[in-house]
């Protein structure tokens, strides 16, 4: 999946006005009904339907029955309306909770558990999250609201501020990494129509002349379930990651 958008090329302020503020500004058309918020989840519905591509102000019109020109009474244009998209699916998962529903007795090395299975959950319900760039974050309610809970469970773990974030950054790292795996092997079955039993098996002869040739022994040697389904490796990084970011924790914490 190659990254077609970036979040904040538009009118950052527009953006930010219409996550903080009143939501939207009043003003007249013909279609009452029509709202900024029926706009961002129809566009969601859309993105998570046949990808952010597919998103365009003339194909949201038609889905929700309105005029081109009524969206724009409501957002700006499409790069604004993907900055919506974005705070309105991160402030959605269990990962991001308002500040005063966080568990902070549930301990740091949970909190982060939660964080990133929350997080690969997000990235399986809205594939297209992967398509954007995000190097240059607008900061709505539910971004700042997933940062803040995440804070909230690891600011004891007596690391500083800039490694506070680092860890945020590491594990969000970390879950897209393993995520963009996932959804690319869904996409190659959906467009090759090739299944991966079917894929193995065509390289199957060869492999199996190649193995027995003596050139890679190390490879020959490994267990039919070194390359099997029932092994996690989403779990098996993860708990790594926190396994080495706790001999950090505990070096400061006895300080």
């Amino acid at each position: 999946m190659t990254t077609t958008e970036s979040s904040g090329s538009g009118d950052v302020s527009r953006s930010m006005e219409l996550l903080w503020g009143t939501g939207e500004r009043a003003t007249r058309g013909p279609k009452p009904g029509l709202t900024l918020d029926r706009i961002v989840t129809a566009a969601i519905e859309l993105a998570d339907a046949e990808g952010l591509a597919a998103v365009s102000m003339r194909r949201l019109s038609t889905e929700l029955g309105a005029g081109t020109m009524s969206l724009y009474r409501h957002v700006p244009g499409r790069a604004e309306l993907v900055d919506l998209m974005l705070d309105r699916v991160q402030g959605e998962g269990a990962h991001a909770p308002e500040p005063d529903t966080a568990e902070p007795d549930a301990g740091w090395r949970k909190t982060v558990e939660r964080a990133a299975r929350d997080e690969l959950a997000l990235y399986q319900a809205h594939p297209w999250l992967l398509s954007v760039n995000q190097t240059r974050p607008v900061l709505g309610p539910g971004a700042v609201g997933g940062m803040e809970s995440m804070l909230a469970g690891i600011k004891d773990t007596g690391l500083s501020d800039p490694e506070l974030i680092s860890v945020i950054i590491m594990v969000s790292g970390y879950v897209s990494g393993v995520a963009r795996t996932q959804v690319h092997a869904v996409e190659v079955r959906q467009v090759t129509g090739i299944s991966d039993d079917e894929f193995w098996r065509a390289q199957e002869p060869m492999l199996s002349t190649v193995m027995t040739s003596g050139r890679y022994p190390l490879m020959a040697a490994l267990s039919p379930e070194a390359f099997g389904p029932d092994f996690d490796h989403f779990e098996f990084g993860l708990q790594r990651l926190l396994d080495g970011l706790e001999v950090l924790v505990e070096q400061r914490t006895k300080r």
